[in-house]
């Protein structure tokens, strides 16, 4: 009996601002009806209706029961909230499908431990970019935004297993470079 090769983890990091979202929600419309990738959802101790990307919302009581239930196959916090990405995602790899998750730099180790193969999508972009960007979505003061200026540029992502995807340009540029990047399996 023969079993399919087990799928990669690809795993979309990049500071705030430089377009992920944007990335995910078009990449997942491309490939939509293609069966060998699916977008995991992340869970997060923000409200449903709190803008951004739509996420399975939690209570951190909520979210700390079903980290201790070792129900999350990644778990992080990030700027006073809670991250993580469901266990489900195991079967689903090991099926043989690509799952696409947009999580924390500060996962990229133990991921690539624990879920081989891994490929990293760094999505990235120009300073002035970012800080337009941050800026227009209206949901920092000017403060937050240069913390979160400083921290994009604090934190380096290498390793072969990085594909890095400059989003400073035209949205249609940035998708394309997205999806072809998930294209390597």
């Amino acid at each position: 009996m023969t079993h399919p090769s087990r799928g990669t983890l690809f795993l979309v990091v990049g500071p705030s601002g430089a377009g992920k979202d944007t990335l995910l929600d078009c990449a997942r419309q491309a490939l939509a009806g293609n069966p060998a990738y699916i977008f995991a959802r992340r869970v997060i101790t923000r409200p449903a209706d709190a803008g951004g990307e739509a996420h399975e919302a939690l209570s951190g009581e909520a979210f700390e029961a079903l980290e201790s239930a070792k129900g999350l196959a990644l778990s992080w916090a990030a700027h006073g909230l809670s991250y993580g990405i469901r266990r489900d995602i195991e079967a689903q790899l090991a099926a043989g499908i690509n799952v696409v998750a947009n999580v924390s730099r500060q996962v990229l180790d133990e991921a690539r431990r624990r879920f081989p193969p891994v490929k990293i999508l760094e999505v990235t972009a120009t300073r002035e970019v970012l800080a337009a960007r941050l800026a227009a979505r209206g949901r920092e003061t000017a403060a937050d935004i240069a913390r979160r200026l400083e921290r994009a540029g604090a934190v380096e992502v290498s390793g072969p297993d990085v594909i890095r995807v400059d989003n400073s340009r035209d949205l249609a540029s940035g998708i394309a470079a997205f999806v072809e990047a998930l294209k390597t399996t």
